[in-house]
């Protein structure tokens, strides 16, 4: 049996659990929370590195969500998520990259604010963020051009990845109306049923609040 450790609010996670739904594979979901789970010694053993999502593979360990998913399309090739075009796969990857190394770092104070963490309350930093996630906006909405998925006519792997993230920056405040491409991509993905099914409830954010700012009221 296929299992998937990971956390509901992980975007990390999320990306390959919505890839394992989208493959319509049989898995287990391993819940790991946060605040020591990653820590505990069976854990380790998987991942040394005490991150998820660790996905188990008849004994074989995967580790880091992009590896994961290019696991997941190499062996279980169908749908297939990748297009086989040079150019195509070049877009694919290239979403992949920018997403993970510009946009959610750029994401992230916005998520510490909402989420009511210390320190994350610098106008400067925050204006700073709002421009590398406009930047990173801007070369997602040429990617996409006039197709409906990055790359493809049907899903792939970047649609997967960014749309675990880009769709969530109207809750932080960040409206996509100024991109009117990523924001029709976005409307059409958060309908598919893999995103629904994981889509993270608003009790299971306040919980997580919670328990981490008492955590953080702990160590003070």
């Amino acid at each position: 049996m296929l299992k998937l450790y990971h956390n509901h609010l992980s975007m990390n996670s999320r990306r390959v659990w919505i890839a394992l739904l989208e493959k319509e594979l049989e898995f287990d979901l391993v819940d790991i929370k946060l605040d020591g789970d990653q820590l505990k010694p069976e854990f380790l053993a998987m991942n040394p590195f005490h991150h998820i999502p660790v996905f188990v593979d008849d004994g074989f360990n995967v580790v880091e969500s992009l590896a994961i998913l290019d696991y997941l399309e190499a062996k279980y090739p169908s749908p297939n998520l990748l297009p086989s075009n040079a150019q195509d796969l070049a877009v694919v990857r290239m979403v992949e990259m920018a997403t993970v190394n510009e946009v959610i770092p750029a994401m992230n104070p916005f998520i510490y604010k909402m989420m009511g963490f210390p320190g994350n309350e610098d106008l400067q930093k925050l204006e700073k963020a709002k421009q590398q996630i406009a930047t990173g906006l801007e070369f997602l909405e040429k990617l996409l051009g006039n197709r409906p998925y990055f790359g493809s006519d049907q899903l792939t792997l970047a649609d997967i990845v960014a749309g675990c993230a880009v769709p969530l920056l109207p809750m932080l405040d960040y409206p996509l109306n100024h991109y009117q491409k990523l924001n029709a991509w976005a409307e059409k993905l958060i309908q598919r049923p893999s995103w629904q099914t994981t889509a993270p409830t608003p009790e299971l954010i306040e919980a997580f609040k919670s328990r981490m700012q008492t955590l953080m009221a702990q160590r003070q």
